[in-house]
């Protein structure tokens, strides 16, 4: 038999305690000791620490968070107060608002889907935005 303390072994003991095991265990744990610092080594050798741009998904866990109630109260707020000042815009400006900045499609794309000068889209969308920040 063998006497450990197993403060050496496990990180929540503050204190010192020992017990008696038998040489197996004892052998085992002595191992599992060895195999972390031989891992952690090799760490800061090949210098394998992980980052957040490697494109595996890390970053995006570690800044997600869940919003709380108040902000998705406001999220919706806004929405629906958005959503109103869209709709109460005239068909074709609020059609091409909602293509330009929701859809994302660019002013030539409308102008030609539309059959309209491009100028005359742009307008549009700057007077139908305009008039969506006097009744938002």
């Amino acid at each position: 038999m063998t006497t450990i303390n197993l403060k050496d072994f496990y990180y929540w003991y503050i204190q010192d305690q020992f017990i008696e095991v038998s040489e197996e265990v004892a052998e085992a744990l002595r191992a599992s000791v060895r195999y972390e610092a031989a891992y952690q080594r090799r760490l800061t050798r090949h210098k394998a620490q992980y980052s957040l741009d490697c494109e595996d998904g890390i970053e995006y866990s570690a800044c997600l968070h869940e919003p709380t109630p108040q902000e998705l109260l406001e999220r919706m707020e806004l929405f629906v107060r958005l959503w109103n000042a869209l709709n109460s815009l005239p068909e074709i400006q609020g059609r091409r608002i909602d293509a330009h900045i929701i859809l994302g499609k660019s002013i030539k794309e409308i102008a030609e889907a539309e059959g309209v000068h491009e100028e005359s889209v742009r307008q549009s969308i700057k007077r139908g935005l305009e008039r969506m920040k006097k009744t938002f």
